[in-house]
């Protein structure tokens, strides 16, 4: 199971944002940046090839933010993709700013929220933006400013979809009274549940959940981990059962596993693949609490 075979992303099934549907495994695209997510990648051919092969091999949604080196993996996107294929669906973030590798500074500014969705959709070469996420909740300005600026935006046609990234339930319930909001982005994987209470809230009003840095496993993946022996029993790796467990875990469940080489991909896709037993997903959960 460690090499994709035909099915591809197909066999994730699919999820809706908003009034679009893509397949639940999707492709991230922070790591195809330089170190720090700063600068560009030390391949530059084999992240437009990783972007190729992801659209090859099914997936519909690819994530990226305006942050991403910054700029460099929207750009790498549009030089890869564009035109873009129908059913494909590029999500981008606005709303934290960088200042150097590995820093990251919110920025809720409307004025500069703007600013950034204006450049994304001339870096994408796009003239509206499916789904367009805030990468952030400011604390330095209210939320109906940060969240009305890209109502507003939509309004004018430059935005389909408003989703949010690192909220609680409070503010994604928050952000509801000022607009729907088609999907939550929140670190999530086997090792780190802490957004437990957030997908929960996100399956009961079907609104797609996207756990960012999805294949962390920690010591479950070890080789005398619980991810070790059914690894095996499937012919798959411990990162790929990582991925079955999230698809299992939600029917809204859209990870969204990054890579720089088209091997790991290919690995990655391959999770779709993957059907655990109630028994085996209890297991592993049950493991990772």
């Amino acid at each position: 199971m460690t090499e994709s075979t035909t099915a591809g992303a197909v066999a994730s099934g699919t999820v809706d944002i908003g009034d679009l549907s893509v397949r639940r495994l999707g492709f991230g695209t922070m790591r195809l940046t330089g170190k720090g997510i700063w600068g560009p990648p030390d391949d530059h051919d084999e992240s437009i090839r990783v972007l190729r092969r992801a659209v090859a091999l099914g997936v519909t949604f690819i994530d990226t933010a305006d942050s991403y080196g910054p700029y460099v993996a929207e750009e790498l996107i549009r030089e890869a993709l564009h035109p873009y294929a129908e059913d494909v669906l590029i999500a981008t973030k606005a709303g934290l700013l960088r200042t150097g590798p590995d820093v990251w500074v919110p920025l809720g500014n409307p004025s500069y929220l703007r600013q950034e969705v204006e450049m994304s959709l001339r870096r994408l070469g796009l003239e509206r933006i499916d789904l367009l996420q805030l990468h952030r909740v400011d604390p330095n300005f209210p939320l109906e400013d940060q969240v009305g600026e890209l109502v507003t935006m939509r309004d004018e046609g430059k935005i389909r979809h408003i989703g949010l990234s690192e909220v609680g339930v409070d503010e994604l319930k928050a952000a509801q009274q000022i607009t729907p909001i088609v999907s939550v982005q929140n670190l999530y994987n086997l090792a780190d549940r802490s957004a437990e209470d957030v997908l929960n809230e996100a399956q009961a009003q079907g609104i797609a959940f996207i756990p960012w840095f999805p294949l962390a496993a920690g010591p479950l993946a070890a080789a005398d981990g619980p991810l070790h022996q059914l690894a095996v029993d499937h012919d798959a790796t411990p990162s790929q059962l990582a991925l079955a467990w999230l698809l299992k875990r939600s029917p809204v469940m859209l990870p969204i596993p990054g890579t720089s080489q088209v091997s790991h991909l290919e690995s990655n896709i391959a999770a779709a693949e993957i059907t655990l037993t109630e028994a085996e997903f209890a297991a592993i959960s049950d493991a990772a609490a």
